[in-house]
């Protein structure tokens, strides 16, 4: 951000730092860039905030001032980094430099990928500079893309000149990471990554020194060659899928033109600039440009689910002027393609090609990527321009970041506190050997642990021992304490949480009732690492369309000539419902949607009045100002003979919803070309030869098609969201007015119904306006540089003066169990927070609608136009409702706010909610609060100077809602709260819009829906509704974080017992470091004897039945208290720990003492108390018993006994024989069964206590089930008694 300050201090322009993705753009309105620089994704641009710009060039300058109110809206942007670079002149101006957050980035109505900006309406300080301006030199088009830097060349069907040149990649791919030779070192080095790992190497490294060989050589290895080799063994068949993957995907074949002839190729073979042929229903091999199509018009259908996800088919074209060079078996097409270098932007494409010695322009409708299927198309016919790992499916399979648990973190600190213990007691052993050697110094010759000379007969009689002396004897018996202390570092905790983590999965992914029947989508898990985390979400950061609601439209108002229609619908069988007027109807759409009769009547009247022609008019941009597919079908419908059946392919839910909306009033798409479109009105067909099309993108925020009529009549078609179209209508005198604020009130009370809301003008052309539109439109068209922004220039031309059409709503409902999901979050102390690009009030009607909002919240709405006056709203919100700053702040806040502008809206929004009024919190009061706040605030708000104030109001209202933000406003937003709070956070959304907000987040969840699957590929876990969320959170997350919390006590519990009592014996027998156990015995104590019941109660344990904690959301706070793992319970579980060692180690000792058992039966009897002991223990926790769980527990122990009989039966192990003689005794088993007692005692009886004293809410629940069910049992006996 320092960069950018600096940048921004060195104008004295009113300038503003965005980040983007994809569009290029320009610094003024005439400054060119290359388009590589929008690549990245993390570019940072500035955009000119002025009120007109003006240039060279008197044609130009005339036609933007027809249109001024066009640039006074329009923002132009381009890289920071070049910015000293620009030809740019400015004058002084009076306002400060603002600075917004994030690269912006939103989805368009076609669900293409654009660059967001932000913007308000103008102040007051702007206004008075509306006549200062932004120059350029010169008003034509830089285009640089002939330099080499900038583009490559690709020759057409001569790739032996192409990759001369240029050595481009070959067409093999390779995802795979490893190979024979390379696999063993890679994977090792990718495994020791593991700190744990690490440490456990060194063990086995000091344990192969002849003076540290506390186990044997090979025993000592064996746990970490086992999870080592697990492991490797794991990844080896994962990668042995990836080479097989990419062996059969690159000896795929294709037709490939050769010797003029299309013969198969394998894919590996293809090269840049050869011609390749693929037929219908086949894989795109490479990134392809279109140089014909079975299709006369150059027309072909895609999916892109492989890329994307997404379902829908998409059109290519390929440039009519070629097609006549293309045939079924032969391609005479030569020329040069020009085109940017390789990136990830699969939704932009620039290039354009030189053909019989014209140059025409391509964009991303020409080029078709690899691994979509040709679909609807007999056969396509392209050139390769991309191959390999350059092709954009490749540059975009890098995976998601990966997130680690809250929880793994956490235990990581008790490691540490482990490792100390480790230290200490190793350091104990060491001092005390080092104590005791200097005072036995003289009778060490004949002590049995530290005689230094031989003394029995035979060659070494009388030889020394290796005997380093009292100094490196302690260092010696210091790192043999390690070796034998070493698994209170708990290695094999790492492999039982992942097959925990992945049985939890399992249960979670076949939740049947997480399965949404609909579209047929069950649960997944996505990431294995966070399943946890699930269990202590505080905030849920969600978006609306497609989340919260179903993202499938409806047409349901239109005010049209400032006429409001649809308050009374009729829904039919709509064979076009207009046929029920004209008696000509001959469609059949899929969907039934509800038609308006009185609309109807107007558009069937021979009426020449101006609202006949209006309504005409406003359907027409209707069915043609979009990018729909017409997919008509091949039979007749069922009931009426004669009617053909139409389906639309979109992008976009909403562009569907239109088309199929004027279908039903009689105005139906039925064919689209690259170069016209048929609309059937009425009965009679109307062809339109489509001129040029500007597509939606949020600095223009609207849609624009040229259309020529059969009479040779030219009109330019417009459509977009209000605040961009109101500014560039046409001033009439007459009954314009009028007109206009009929149609913002009904805008506004479609927007208060929760509609979706868009604005339809239209204008006529002039052949000289067509003229000079046509010219700049084919050099913008065909730039390799700033085409967007070159583009978003030649549409200023024609998008201005436009007369009003009408408006429409569309309906997006709510899903199903929404607000009943929502409200259960709410009661589980979750915040839920919605992030939404909608209108202010749309959002809050939603937000009503789903018990987001409530009637009894008091809303606090902040929307700033300057930074000064979001400080202001801010500072005034804070004092106005008595929240305190968690940190003073030593900054004088300057309340210079504009007459009325920089009040609270409090009271208004109430008021047209039918909300009741309320007075302004005081502080004490409870009266909840709701912030509410758009995204052009959020460009001034999330600065750091303005972060924590925008924090300490959000964190105190309960529920905030922001509208129009961009992507990487949202990502602001989640990052806001996960930056400075402890609480965990969840993002849900459903389109590519959502993809920096969910991979923000620590959980993300991808919702399967209409926008594609790119939120669910970026996403942890994916669900098909959002009310999934209710029970994915209250239930699996509770169940997978109580599970795992107890199971990292536990372990932690399991070793360090087993640990201290190997320390008491060591303080026994002189520091020595001997033990009384056997080497496997050590080993097998957690890789066998004790792992298994772990892995199972971490699994199937269920403190609460499903249906109590989702009839009681409240349990839910367990985790947000953090009850099932903290601190606290880590210092009692090792308080209890040490108890128990001391009982396990001393009661046999005491039983013992005058005997004359050796010390391998001790050894005997130690392990099979510990195993008995840790395992009762596990018993003693479990709430909930099934028979897989009494099989491990109790099998645990059976096992346990039986690898001691077949450890003792070998002669030559030391402990041969000594379990057949001790377990012959009942004091053997007397003695186990009384240190199970003793050592259990004091956690059975604080157990009693707490739970009758201090129960938790869990405990009572428990309770409850208990009593319900044992009540539930009782019944039917009484019943039949009476």
């Amino acid at each position: 951000m320092s960069l950018e300050k600096s940048l921004l201090s060195e104008s004295d322009c009113s300038l503003g730092i965005h980040r983007r993705s994809r569009k290029s753009g320009s610094f003024s309105r005439f400054v060119s860039f290359p388009s590589t620089i929008f690549d990245e994704t993390q570019s940072v641009r500035f955009d000119v905030k002025d009120e007109v710009v003006s240039a060279g060039g008197s044609s130009f300058r005339s036609a933007l001032e027809h249109c001024t109110s066009v640039t006074e809206k329009d923002f132009q942007s381009a890289e920071s980094e070049f910015c000293q670079q620009l030809p740019l002149e400015c004058f002084t101006r009076e306002r400060r430099c603002l600075t917004s957050w994030g690269a912006m980035e939103q989805h368009d109505m076609n669900n293409h990928t654009v660059p967001f900006e932000i913007s308000g309406a103008p102040s007051r300080v702007q206004e008075k500079n509306k006549s200062q301006r932004i120059r350029h030199k010169s008003v034509q088009f830089e285009d640089n893309l002939l330099h080499d830097d900038n583009s490559r060349s690709i020759y057409i069907n001569d790739p032996k000149k192409t990759n001369d040149k240029y050595e481009f990649t070959g067409n093999e791919i390779r995802t795979s990471r490893y190979t024979v030779i390379t696999f063993l070192p890679k994977n090792l080095f990718i495994q020791f990554h593991r700190v744990a790992y690490l440490y456990f190497l060194a063990i086995a490294a000091l344990n192969q020194l002849p003076p540290l060989a506390v186990f044997g050589r090979t025993v000592s290895l064996f746990p970490l060659l086992f999870v080592l080799c697990v492991t490797a063994i794991k990844d080896g068949y994962e990668d042995w899928r990836r080479h097989r993957s990419d062996r059969n995907e690159n000896n795929r074949e294709s037709l490939v033109l050769q010797c003029g002839d299309f013969r198969p190729k394998k894919w590996k073979n293809i090269e840049v600039g050869e011609v390749v042929k693929i037929l219908a229903d086949e894989t795109i091999p490479v990134d392809m440009v279109l140089l014909g199509t079975s299709d006369q018009s150059g027309l072909a259908y895609i999916q892109t689910m492989n890329l994307d996800g997404e379902s829908n088919l998409k059109t290519r074209y390929a440039r009519q002027e070629m097609a006549s060079a293309v045939s079924p078996n032969c391609c005479a097409v030569s020329g040069i393609i020009r085109c940017e270098q390789p990136n990830r932007n699969i939704y932009e494409f620039t290039a354009n090609i030189e053909f019989n010695g014209h140059r025409f322009p391509l964009s991303q409708s020409n080029i078709v990527l690899r691994g979509c299927q040709l679909k609807n198309t007999d056969w396509i016919i392209g050139v390769v321009v991309y191959a390999g790992q350059e092709t954009k499916a490749m540059l975009n399979s890098a995976a998601s970041p990966s997130k680690r648990s809250r929880l793994e973190g956490y235990m990581n600190r008790e490691t540490l506190w482990l490792s100390i213990f480790l230290f200490t007691m190793c350091l104990v052993v060491a001092i005390g050997m080092g104590l005791w050697l200097m005072r036995h110094t003289h009778q060490l010759d004949t002590l049995p642990y530290y005689r230094k000379r031989f003394f029995t007969n035979g060659p070494d009689n009388g030889k020394r021992y290796r005997y380093y002396g009292i100094p490196m004897e302690i260092f010696f018996s210091f790192l043999s304490s390690i070796i034998v202390f070493q698994i209170m570092i708990p290695i094999s905790l790492y492999i039982t949480m992942e097959l925990v983590r992945l049985g939890q999965s399992y249960f979670m992914i076949e939740d049947a009732d997480m399965y949404d029947a609909n579209s047929g989508s069950r649960f997944q898990c996505r990431s294995l690492n966070i399943n946890e985390d699930l269990g202590q979400i505080r905030y849920v950061f969600s978006d609306k369309t497609g989340t919260l609601t179903e993202n499938k439209m409806e047409f349901r108002r239109a005010s049209i000539h400032g006429r409001n229609y649809g308050s009374s619908l009729l829904m039919g069988d709509n064979t076009i419902a207009a046929a029920t007027v004209s008696g000509r109807g001959r469609w059949k759409i899929k969907s039934e949607i509800a038609v308006d009769s009185e609309l109807i009547t107007l558009l069937h009247t021979d009426s020449d009045n101006d609202e006949r022609i209006a309504a005409h008019e406003f359907f027409l941009t209707l069915a043609a100002c979009n990018t729909v597919i017409p997919i008509v079908g091949c039979g007749t419908s069922e009931s009426n003979e004669g009617v053909e059946c139409i389906e639309y392919q979109g992008e976009s839910p909403d562009e569907q919803a239109l088309v199929a909306a004027a279908s039903a009033y009689g105005y139906t798409l039925f064919e689209r070309t690259s170069g016209h479109i048929v609309i059937d009105v009425n009965g009679e067909k109307l062809r339109l030869d489509v001129l040029g099309l500007h597509e939606f993108d949020s600095v223009r925020k609207r849609m624009s098609v040229v259309i020529r009529f059969p009479d040779n009549k030219v009109k330019v078609l417009v459509k977009g969201a209000d605040t961009s179209m109101f500014s560039i209508l046409a001033e009439e005198i007459d009954s314009g007015d009028s007109i206009l604020l009929a149609t913002q009130v009904q805008l506004n009370e479609y927007s208060l119904q929760g509609l979706r809301t868009l604005v339809v003008a239209s204008r006529n052309l002039s052949d000289a306006e067509l003229e000079q539109w046509q010219g700049m439109y084919e050099e913008a068209s065909t730039s390799l540089t700033d085409r967007g922004a070159k583009l978003r220039q030649t549409a200023a031309l024609i998008e201005c003066n436009l007369k009003l059409l009408g408006a429409t709503g569309i309906e997006d409902k709510l899903q199903e169990g929404v607000p009943e999901a929502i409200e259960s979050l709410r009661q589980a102390g979750i915040k839920v927070w919605v992030l939404t690009g909608d209108k202010q009030e749309t959002a809050i009607s939603i937000g009503l609608s789903c018990k987001l909002l409530t009637p009894d919240m008091q809303m606090i709405i902040i929307n700033g136009t300057s930074e000064n006056e979001c400080r202001n709203l801010l500072a005034d919100a804070k004092g106005k409702f008595g929240i305190r700053s968690e940190c003073k702040r030593n900054q004088n806040m300057r309340h210079k706010t504009n007459d009325g502008q920089g009040d609270l809206e409090t009271a208004n929004i109430a008021k047209s909610f039918n909300m009741p009024k309320c007075d302004l919190r005081e502080e004490g009061t409870n009266a909840p609060l709701a912030l509410v706040i758009d995204g052009n605030s959020l460009v001034y708000i999330l600065e750091k100077e303005l972060e924590s104030e925008l924090f300490d109001l959000a964190i105190s209202c309960r529920v905030v809602l922001c509208c129009r933000v961009a992507p990487l406003q949202k990502a602001g937003i989640v990052d806001l709260i996960k930056s400075r709070t402890v609480d965990m956070t969840l993002a849900i959304g459903d389109g590519a819009n959502d993809v920096s907000m969910i991979q923000m987040a620590d959980v993300g969840v991808g919702i399967c829906g209409q926008e594609g699957r790119q939120a669910v590929m970026a996403s942890d876990f994916a669900m098909g509704q959002f009310r999934f969320l209710k029970r994915l959170l209250l239930v699996h997350g509770h169940w997978n974080y109580q599970r795992v919390g107890y199971l990292v006590l536990y372990n932690f519990y399991r070793n360090a017992v087993f640990v201290l009592m190997l320390f008491w014996y060591i303080l026994c027998t002189a520091f020595s470091t001997t033990s009384a156990l056997t080497d496997w015995s050590s080993v097998f104590y957690s890789v066998i004897y004790t792992s298994v019941p772990t892995i199972v109660v971490g699994v199937l344990d269920k403190d609460l039945s499903h249906k109590t904690l989702l009839q009681h959301p409240k349990l839910y706070g367990a985790g947000h208290r953090h009850e099932a793992y903290n601190m606290h319970l880590f210092w009692i579980t090792m308080i209890d720990t040490l108890w128990q060692s001391l009982v396990l180690f001393y009661i046999p000792l005491f039983t013992y003492k005058d005997s004359t058992i050796d010390i391998w039966s001790m050894g005997s009897l130690w392990t099979i108390a510990v195993v008995i002991l840790v395992n009762v223990h596990l018993a003693m926790d479990i709430r909930h018993w099934v028979l897989i769980t009494h099989v491990a527990v109790w099998g645990s122990i059976i096992i346990t006994f039986g690898c001691m009989v077949v450890l003792d039966s070998f002669p030559v192990l030391p402990n041969y024989w000594t379990f057949y003689h001790v377990a012959k005794s009942p004091t053997y088993w007397i003695t186990i069964f009384l240190i199970i007692i003793v050592a259990m005692l004091p956690r059975f009886v604080c157990k009693v206590v707490y739970q009758v004293f201090w129960p938790s809410d869990i405990q009572i629940a428990r309770e409850a089930e208990i009593i319900k069910k044992h009540y539930d049992h009782l019944r039917p006996r009484q019943d039949i008694s009476s």
